[in-house]
Formats: structure tokens, C-alpha cells, sequence
């Protein structure tokens, strides 16, 4: 039996800057250039101690697959960002898994496909 707790927020701000970091895989200095660069904006406690909440999370994980799958830096970043606010719409979704669906390898028998799995040259190579 799951238990779901109905207080799940993804607005909520939970995450302390050294948990967030190791939730993406992270240091926590990355976290804080992200928010220096306008990319993110965690809550803050009265006592000046950054919170992260999942949607905050979900962003830097965005930042991280767009950096470091796709090439983007940091500008272009800020950019499909606000381009995603002003049309309200969730482009970098949309654009993610229309790029995922043209490029379906056919997973190999040992590994699990992920979103980060790219076909490997060898096997391309292979007749």
C-alpha cells in the first residue's frame, strides 16, 4: 500500500541548497550561479537560507539536459526560457520528446532505455 501525502506541493519550498544539489547530481556552487545567471529563484528563510522546491529541482534538471545533452550555455538557456514564458506554452517539452521520437534507437537487451541513452557508433557501424 502507497501512501501519498495530500500536503505535496511542487510550489513549496523544501529543499536546503545541499539537498537540492544532490538530488541533480549537483554542487551546491552550480545552484547558486544558476541564480546569480536569473535561471532560477529559490525561496529564502527568514535567516537568509536558500529553499528549493520540486519545481525548482525540475528547472535545474531542464538546465542540466539542455547544457549538457543539447550545448546550450547559459544565455541560450535564459533565453528558451523566457521565449517559454512569454507563449505559455512548454516548448522545451514539446521539442524534447519530438527529438526523442526521431531518434528511437532500438534499446539493447542489457540496458534500460533512458532519456539520456543515445545509440552507441559501434553499433551503428555494425552491418
Amino acid at each position: 500500500m502507497t501512501f501519498r501525502r495530500p500536503d505535496r506541493d511542487p510550489e513549496r519550498p523544501v529543499y536546503v541548497i545541499s539537498v537540492a544539489a544532490s538530488i541533480v547530481s549537483v554542487h551546491p556552487r552550480t545552484l547558486r550561479i544558476y541564480e546569480e545567471e536569473g535561471l532560477i529563484c529559490p525561496a529564502r528563510t527568514p535567516t537568509n537560507i536558500r529553499l528549493y522546491s520540486e519545481n525548482d529541482v525540475r528547472r535545474v534538471m531542464w538546465i542540466r539536459h539542455l547544457t549538457q545533452n543539447l550545448g546550450v550555455n547559459l544565455a541560450g538557456v535564459r533565453i528558451l526560457f523566457e521565449l517559454e514564458e512569454r507563449l505559455g506554452t512548454r516548448i522545451l517539452e514539446r521539442l524534447y520528446s519530438e527529438g526523442a521520437s526521431a531518434e528511437k534507437p532500438a534499446p539493447a537487451a542489457s540496458e534500460a532505455p533512458t532519456e539520456t541513452s543515445q545509440p552507441a557508433a559501434a553499433s551503428a557501424a555494425k552491418p
